[in-house]
């Protein structure tokens, strides 16, 4: 039977560090008892210098642990390998000179990938690149789940990118079926629970995601702007032979009601024929005169 290997998350604990101000004020008071013990090393005797010695040292080792912090920033504390805490205070910090400290960044930050090549829904390759907008949440784990979080959330972008791209067609879907053209809105929302999804383990939270970039590739491009022409040229037909049709039929009605002119069945027929290359040809008309009677 195959062993099963569950690895133990880690969980951001706010503790450790304390306000550097009292320690601020003991370092002189430590190195000025050192001096004098030097001094009077000779008068009061041998002993004074290892006091000296050891004010010295003790100067040192509370001057090692001063720290600073500056808003949306966190050390992470450690005593021999073994997690303490997470101190966000921000000002000056002290901890004992053998904790171990790691800064980290909680603020903002704003990445656009790359432009990638990939495949849509329908097979066709497109290229396509977004704009993620992420921050540490768990200091915890972003430093101790993952091996180097920045290069872990990079990476997962990336393949969240690729995943989704191949969720949706670019465009000319079935009926109802979201396209990466013309429902950006609602990809990037799938973009964003995708990547926050990947990326929960390191501790990151992703706060919005955006296509930046989308466009077909190179070597279909041209192929794929003939048939938008094309399918532009077809649709504005429809909407000038759907006028077209109207305007005829309010023009026949007009003149039976006012009783211009009466016209049979296959005289109707040759003047909606005629009135409709009119309407819908695409140069002007050029109008005959007609000398004779209707039927001549």
């Amino acid at each position: 039977m195959s062993e099963v290997h569950t690895i133990n998350r880690s969980v951001e604990r706010i503790r450790g560090g304390v306000s550097g101000g009292l320690p601020l004020l003991a370092l002189p008071l430590l190195i000025g008892a050192g001096i004098w013990a030097f001094i009077n090393a000779d008068a009061y005797g041998a002993g004074y210098n290892a006091l000296g010695a050891l004010m010295v040292i003790l100067a040192a080792l509370v001057s090692s642990g001063f720290y600073s912090m500056q808003p949306n920033e966190a050390y992470v504390l450690t005593v021999f390998g073994a997690y303490v805490g997470t101190d966000r205070t921000t000002g000056l910090r002290w901890v004992l000179p053998w904790y171990g400290r790691k800064k980290i960044s909680l603020r903002v930050r704003n990445v656009t990938s790359e432009k990638l090549k990939v495949n849509d829904k329908r097979g066709n390759p497109i290229e396509i690149a977004a704009n993620i907008v992420w921050r540490v949440a768990d200091s915890a784990q972003a430093l101790f789940d993952v091996d180097d979080y920045v290069a872990f959330v990079n990476i997962q972008i990336e393949t969240g990118l690729r995943e989704v791209a191949s969720h949706y067609a670019y465009d000319h879907a079935e009926e109802g079926e979201p396209t990466l053209r013309a429902d950006a809105e609602e990809v990037g929302a799938k973009l964003q629970a995708d990547l926050q999804a990947r990326i929960a383990v390191a501790g990151v939270a992703i706060d919005e995601a955006h296509l930046m970039h989308l466009a077909y590739a190179p070597e279909i491009a041209g192929s794929m702007l003939k048939r938008q022409q094309a399918e532009a040229v077809l649709a504005a037909r429809r909407t000038i032979v759907a006028g077209a049709v109207g305007m005829v039929e309010t023009a026949l009605n007009q003149l039976s009601e006012r009783g211009v002119v009466k016209l049979d069945d296959e005289r109707k027929a040759a003047m909606v024929s005629n009135l409709l290359v009119v309407l819908c040809a695409d140069r002007e008309a050029q109008p005959v005169v007609n000398t004779g009677t209707l039927y001549g």
